[in-house]
């Protein structure tokens, strides 16, 4: 969310940067200009993200267009929904990134995986169909004000948790950099940010808080909020299998102490 996003499985956790050692490879001067690329294109999409789910300022967004039959419209979007998924998950797995580097250098497969990630959310939102209805509508302006304001802080939010792990590893400019001055990325290790010991998942607060925070919540918007929060369920349980492998016991121990999603509301 994608999602940003944004591993939703797009995105790293309290417990891990999400990436490892780099390689000893020397970078390239070309890695390092593809990597700032993918990450402008990246930060684009995300702005379109936002603007799409509040309809302004673009020229498709979640509620524009013909709207179609509700049986039509979700079995159009769910697709649209799990292929942007199946990337953002398969790519994000340790054996296709074995295979992948060995077509393209190491260093660059984050920075690749941001760009495949933001076009398939791109993708997703060009080609959403729209559904007549409207679920609820805020007329009182200081509450619409108040929502606006939960929608911005969330936000923020995503923002603040990506520097807490690392920001530019995350989004793949840092791996060929460091590959460019013959440097390695140290490998990961367990930590927790500020925002980390309050949820577990804050990026992935700041996606569900962000899209359901809106004061006119149509039925298109519903359903896409709705596919959404399925996948990042659904991700996050896997990610956290991964998680439990990798650190045992310390992340067991985190995973209890500390809420997932919501604070001090326990969903797993």
């Amino acid at each position: 969310m994608l999602a940003l996003v944004m591993r939703t499985a797009t995105s790293p956790s309290a417990s891990s940067t999400a990436h490892r050692a780099a390689e000893p490879a020397r970078g390239t001067l070309w890695g390092v200009t593809y990597s700032v690329a993918c990450y402008v294109a990246f930060l684009g999409v995300f702005g379109y993200f936002i603007a799409f789910l509040n309809n302004v300022w673009v020229p498709k967004s979640i509620d524009s267009g013909e709207p179609s039959g509700l049986g039509f419209a979700l079995a159009a979007n769910f697709g649209l929904v799990f292929l942007w998924a199946l990337q953002h998950s398969v790519m994000a797995r340790p054996r296709f990134k074995a295979m992948w580097t060995r077509i393209i250098p190491p260093h660059t497969e984050r920075a690749t995986y941001v760009l495949a990630s933001a076009a398939a959310l791109q993708l997703t939102m060009s080609c959403w169909t729209p559904v007549a209805g409207t679920i609820w509508t805020v007329q009182t302006a200081w509450l619409e004000l108040a929502i606006y304001g939960v929608a911005a802080l969330a936000w923020g939010v995503l923002l603040a948790a990506s520097f807490e792990i690392d920001h530019f590893a995350l989004f793949g400019v840092k791996q060929p950099v460091f590959a460019f001055l013959g440097r390695r990325i140290p490998t990961a290790t367990f930590k927790r940010g500020y925002l980390y010991r309050i949820v577990r998942h804050p990026i992935q607060t700041g996606v569900l808080f962000g899209m359901w925070a809106t004061p006119n919540m149509t039925t298109s918007h519903f359903m896409f909020a709705g596919l959404m929060t399925l996948y990042i369920f659904v991700g996050l349980f896997f990610e956290e299998r991964e998680l439990i492998r990798e650190f045992g016991n310390t992340y067991r121990e985190y995973k209890r102490q500390v809420a997932k999603l919501i604070p001090f509301v326990r969903l797993g």
